[in-house]
């Protein structure tokens, strides 16, 4: 009995619990978090890798004599690029970006770079954030790249309504990757929006693809915009996985190891019903799409697996401790494991297969499309019954309530006043989207000087 005294039992109990802690943070891999996923097919996840090598092409200075390009080149036409942007032409207010007409896939592409290391620009639009600091259709965005999309479609909104109109029958695009996948974003977000402001485009034209995406918005937006935004992600992926502001994220690069360890820590303490019930919690936006290619206790790379969900509670939110948690963040190997996982998807398709009619290609993209619409119904309701702020179901789209929570500030009531709209991104007259557009180009670009407003009021009247 006096031994069993002399034993420290609350000390046990705490190295057991940390104990437990690792040894599940340590078994816990990038597979768990899309093993109840299902798999998606070629003809939906094709336009990734393609693309990968746009985003990649807009790192050249000039795309007829290439300094690098990956195997099989960028697959791009120099004389189908509308425009290419420089950090020069935006001035620092958005990252690098080019419009590019793909008549090969009936496709406008907006392709926007990812981070420049070098560029203290980019990271101004990283710090340029607070958490409910910038509220627009019910929900929160991420402040500083709302407000790069917003000069970027200013600028570019006469281009662009004049391709839409030009082509009917073509897709709308936006593809970035890392910082670049926030803008584009939050550029589907403001023009599904504004559709007025490029003629009425319908929302069914609007796509997005988020490379390696940043967590942009909150949750009710994330699934409510799922029909429009996809978001990829390679294996272990630090960055769609952590909740910490990007501007804590990148003001401690140099130290990023510790403190992904930190936050995993504070996330374990953390239940996820508290993470779900917080309305500024930010997220990866849209349908999610997981390329595996690691196992656990296993050498070497496997064939890739692409899964795909429209998740609402357990969207990525437990970091992958692993030495590939950056390594699987860079955008060349993200478009070569997708080009490795389409082959793989298509071999699987075609196995004995020497050609499928297009009667039934035809009917495996409307099976593909009703089954997601299916999925992102199903989504919308997991979100009611979890009681996530705002959410209601149900409309065409499943939007979600867009009242302000009592207690929130003035400035939040203000900016949605000005920015609701429906979620079809349809409006009653011409006229509305107009003013909803003017009214948030004022709010973003209000600290930029007022030579600026009167270039942006010259450029309205005018169209």
């Amino acid at each position: 009995m006096s031994i069993l005294c002399g034993i420290p039992l609350l000390e046990c109990v705490y190295c057991l619990a940390c104990a437990r802690w690792a040894w599940k943070r340590c078994l816990h891999t990038a597979g768990h978090d899309s093993e109840t996923w299902g798999v998606a097919t070629a003809d939906e996840f094709e336009p990734v890798p393609r693309l990968c090598r746009y985003i990649l092409a807009v790192y050249e200075e000039d795309l007829r004599n290439p300094q690098w390009e990956p195997p099989g080149g960028y697959g791009i036409n120099p004389d189908w690029v509308k425009l290419k942007r420089t950090y020069n032409d935006t001035q620092g207010r958005a990252p690098p970006y080019l419009l590019y007409l793909d008549h090969d896939h009936s496709d406008i592409v907006l392709a926007v770079r990812g981070l420049n290391l070098a560029k203290e620009c980019d990271y101004k639009l990283l710090l340029d954030n607070k958490l409910g600091k910038r509220k627009i259709d019910g929900g929160y965005v991420h402040n500083g790249l709302l407000k790069a999309a917003g000069w970027v479609l200013d600028s570019e909104c006469g281009v662009l309504k004049e391709l839409v109109e030009k082509y009917p029958s073509y897709s709308l695009t936006f593809a970035g990757h890392s910082l670049g996948s926030g803008v584009a974003a939050m550029l589907a977000l403001v023009v599904v929006l504004n559709s007025g402001k490029l003629g009425n485009v319908e929302r069914k034209r609007v796509r997005c693809f988020a490379i390696a995406p940043a967590r942009c918005m909150s949750l009710n937006l994330a699934v409510r915009y799922a029909d429009v935004i996809n978001s990829v992600v390679l294996q272990d992926d630090f960055l769609p996985r952590t909740a910490t502001p990007l501007e804590d994220i990148f003001t401690s690069l140099f130290c990023l190891p510790c403190l992904l360890c930190l936050r995993c820590m504070r996330d374990t303490c953390t239940s996820e019903d508290q993470m779900i019930k917080d309305p500024r919690r930010l997220y990866a936006p849209g349908r999610l799409y997981h390329i595996v290619e690691r196992k656990p206790f296993r050498m070497g790379r496997f064939p890739p697996v692409v899964r795909t969900a429209v998740p609402v509670d357990g969207r990525f939110e437990h970091i992958v401790l692993s030495c590939n948690a950056t390594s699987d963040h860079a955008i060349i190997w993200i478009e070569k494991e997708a080009t490795r996982a389409l082959s793989h998807q298509l071999m699987l398709e075609n196995d004995g297969i020497m050609e499928i009619p297009e009667k039934q290609k035809m009917e495996r993209q409307e099976t593909l499309a009703r089954e997601h619409g299916e999925e992102h119904k199903a989504a919308l309701q997991r979100a009611v019954t979890l009681a996530v702020p705002h959410a209601h179901f149900p409309s065409q789209y499943g939007t979600f309530d867009e009242h302000v929570d009592e207690g929130e500030e003035e400035d939040d009531d203000e900016e949605e006043d000005s920015h609701g709209s429906s979620s079809s991104g349809h409006s009653s007259s011409d006229k509305s989207p107009a003013i909803r557009w003017n009214e948030l180009i004022e709010r973003l670009c209000e600290k930029d000087g007022s030579s600026r407003h009167a270039v942006l009021k010259r450029s309205r009247t005018t169209v």
